[in-house]
């Protein structure tokens, strides 16, 4: 019994429709994981520096 391979699409050979929904989707991942890296970047630097601030200049 021979297999039909003309049947069943490997990864590769996805549509243009659904290849072009696939890379939005992995761009869209990217750049929200790099604004959340950023994002918690900049809230621990402010955790350290506000209090350090705190800390010299009221008391």
């Amino acid at each position: 019994m021979k297999r039909d391979d003309n049947n069943h699409q490997s990864k590769d050979q996805l549509s243009p429709k659904k290849n072009y929904k696939k890379q939005r989707i992995k761009t869209w991942i990217k750049k929200i994981g790099f604004i959340g890296f950023l994002f918690f970047l900049i809230k621990g630097l402010l955790w350290l520096i506000i209090p350090w601030v705190i800390a010299n200049f009221f008391f």
